[in-house]
């Protein structure tokens, strides 16, 4: 049996060998990106989007190196923005 642990915004984050593993993704203020696994040890980064999606997929495969990997990574983008108000 799987074990959910349910994400703000509804996503929910399935433990490894099951569906689906999830990734905060966060943007340096150089313009780079980081990715950091929810439950899992797992993190990476790359300069651009597409380098980051070929981080995470070889990040993962050497995770799970010798089990299943999950059957979706979900590349969750995180913003963080402070407006000040006058």
């Amino acid at each position: 049996m799987s074990k959910t642990t349910h994400l703000p915004g509804g996503i929910d984050h399935m433990k490894a060998g099951v569906g689906e593993l999830v990734f905060d993704v966060t943007q340096d203020q150089d313009g780079g990106f980081v990715a950091e696994c929810i439950g899992e040890d797992v993190v990476t980064e790359a300069d651009t989007w597409q380098e980051l999606r070929a981080n995470v997929m070889e990040a993962v495969s050497a995770f799970f190196h010798d089990g299943s990997p999950p059957e979706r990574i979900r590349l969750h983008l995180v913003r963080d923005e402070v407006i000040t108000v006058t």
